[in-house]
């Protein structure tokens, strides 16, 4: 294996790198321009990440990544940021509540802007144009100069970006994560949904502990841990320049380099190339590492590239995100837990039932079904455990916004009703009822394997 630098992707193939920007020159100049600009994150965020992944990896934890499927510059603003956040929240706390383990939450923002896409062009009424990409990229109107990428893009990129972590940062450590305002999350979300019941009868369970807690003199005043969370930041490490201009050297561990951008990457199933850009910018950064594992992926190259990324064994370094779809897990997915178990990697187990259960509904909407959500992640529970793993998260794509882009769930969301307010920049996203379904399912199939396995023991 060749020496690892920041730049040495560029030395090998690289899929879904746009390469046709009008001027090279000026994105040189962007990306040294972002080299010079403050991290992000900072490599003991990162560290302290892979230890609680570590967990994950052990059986101790369950690992929670959500959130927009791109995000965008026109929808930014703190209620958008905030509500996405409040549901991650709330489903990390059904999960913790109802499966005993603690929660690793990470959300995908603060980065996820750049999107692979199945074609480079795209034709409308006969004229061709290139594919929109992302906002870090290019626009999503089909005009010309929309459609061309503009460097500039990735320092609103950054920009944005910032302003999120600074406000998720006040989030997660400035009280809105108090426990005590779990009813106050609740309010509007109970009036109108069965999963709002639910969830209500959890709520008032950890009001009741949390008021014992308060009469034995454990308060947020000395306890933190009651009125703060950690709350992680991930995107897709595709637009490799962006990566490269984030990364440093970390200042207190010599020899160590950090991608700043976020505490957590992944690779995309169709940039996992074991000779590609991706995968050799990804195993010389310290960041724990997510890789996307479809029905093309051969155990034997699994294995390869679990040993190419993390060469050590790291234990919480590495998230096989399976992505199926409803029809396909159970014969793909089993053939490569099992491999694995039989070489001993230390891996984390993770779940993404989106991609592989798109379909273009009647009306011409690109959409989701939601039983064909859920039935991927019991599968993947079923499997996983059978192979003798830990099915240890899930890995999905939602918002706070009340949104109509999934087909059925709690609010029997109809093909009719697709259209009145659909509003995602690429792929369909579960909304906040939708996404707390999923949490409910994912705690009840976990403490089923719980009881099962201590019933075994008996």
């Amino acid at each position: 294996m060749t020496k690892w630098a920041p730049d040495s992707w560029r030395a090998k193939p690289a899929k879904h790198i746009p390469e046709d920007y009008p001027n090279s020159a000026a994105l040189a100049d962007v990306e040294a321009t972002l080299s010079q600009y403050p991290p992000l994150v900072f490599a003991g965020e990162v560290r302290r990440l892979k230890a609680r992944l570590g967990d994950v990896a052990a059986g101790r934890a369950f690992l929670l990544q959500g959130g927009d499927c791109a995000e965008s510059f026109k929808e930014f603003n703190s209620n958008n940021i905030r509500d996405t956040f409040r549901v991650i929240l709330q489903m990390a706390v059904t999960l913790t509540f109802a499966a005993s383990k603690p929660v690793v939450k990470v959300g995908r923002i603060a980065g996820q802007f750049a999107k692979p896409r199945s074609s480079p062009v795209e034709v409308k009424d006969g004229v061709t144009l290139p594919s929109y990409r992302g906002d870090i990229i290019n626009g999503m109107e089909f005009t010309p100069e929309s459609r061309t990428p503009d460097p500039q893009r990735l320092i609103r990129a950054y920009n944005q970006s910032a302003a999120t972590m600074n406000l998720v940062r006040a989030f997660s450590r400035g009280g809105y994560a108090d426990l005590h305002n779990l009813n106050k999350w609740m309010l509007s979300f109970v009036d109108r949904s069965p999963q709002g019941e639910r969830f209500q009868k959890i709520a008032t369970q950890i009001n009741e502990a949390v008021d014992f807690m308060e009469a034995i003199g454990l308060t947020p005043d000395n306890t933190p841990i009651m009125s703060e969370t950690e709350f992680y930041t991930s995107h897709e490490a595709l637009l490799l320049g962006y990566e490269q201009a984030m990364t440093r050297e970390d200042s207190t561990i010599p020899n160590q380099t950090v991608d700043t951008s976020a505490h957590m990457l992944w690779i995309g199933d169709r940039t996992r190339q074991l000779d590609g850009a991706h995968v050799e910018f990804c195993r010389g950064v310290i960041n724990p590492i997510g890789m996307k594992c479809g029905p093309t992926l051969d155990p034997d190259e699994l294995i390869r590239l679990i040993d190419t990324l993390n060469p050590e064994d790291e234990p919480g370094k590495m998230v096989l995100i399976a992505r199926f779809g409803a029809d396909k897990v159970e014969d793909g997915l089993s053939k490569l837990v099992r491999r694995v178990e039989q070489e001993g990697r230390s891996v984390i187990w993770s779940c993404d039932p989106m991609h592989g259960n798109t379909l273009t509904s009647e009306s011409g909407y690109k959409t989701r079904p939601v039983d064909r959500i859920l039935s991927e992640v019991a599968q993947f529970i079923d499997v996983v455990s059978t192979e003798g793993a830990y099915p240890g998260g899930v890995h999905f794509e939602m918002t706070g916004q009340n949104v109509t882009e999934c087909l059925g769930g709690a609010q029997d969301i109809t093909d009719a009703d697709l259209s009145s307010r659909y509003h995602t920049h690429c792929d369909p996203r579960l909304n906040g009822e939708q996404a707390l379904e999923l949490a409910f399912l994912v705690a009840e199939k976990l403490r089923s394997k719980k009881s099962s396995v201590a019933l075994a023991a008996q």
